[in-house]
């Protein structure tokens, strides 16, 4: 976002309402939300899961926490992440979900559709 001065880089959490509030405000002073439809929001973020794509597409395996990626290529990676969450919390959003709540539950669900097995505990 262009607006360093109003959404400056911190280490703090922030919440998942916190960013909708703040894109709707992103997209309302530009005069966007005519565009933010549920079909165009998701057409989007397809479009940003494609670009996070081809970052991965020919590098085969990586390890966790990027070792062997540059500065830039990390970087590239948190902005096409980024615009990833974005696009899904604004669309979630506009859908009127609470996409937080939503996000435990299915915790929940996946908790009970896979339970743990003995097998997974053991050292």
């Amino acid at each position: 976002m262009e607006c360093s001065h109003r959404f400056p880089k911190t280490s703090r959490d922030v919440s998942l309402k916190e960013l909708g509030k703040r894109l709707a405000e992103f997209a309302e002073v530009r005069g966007w939300e005519q565009y933010h439809s549920p079909r165009n929001l998701l057409l989007a973020l397809v479009g940003e899961v494609g670009e996070l794509s081809e970052i991965f597409q020919w590098k085969g395996e990586v390890a966790k926490g990027l070792p062997n990626w540059s500065r830039e290529e990390k970087e590239h990676l948190e902005e096409e992440i980024s615009d990833v969450l974005l696009y899904l919390v604004r669309l979630a959003d506009v859908c009127g979900l609470d996409l937080g709540q939503a996000a435990l539950s299915k915790l929940v669900k996946n908790a009970h559709k896979y339970p743990v097995t003995p097998s997974q505990t053991s050292t």
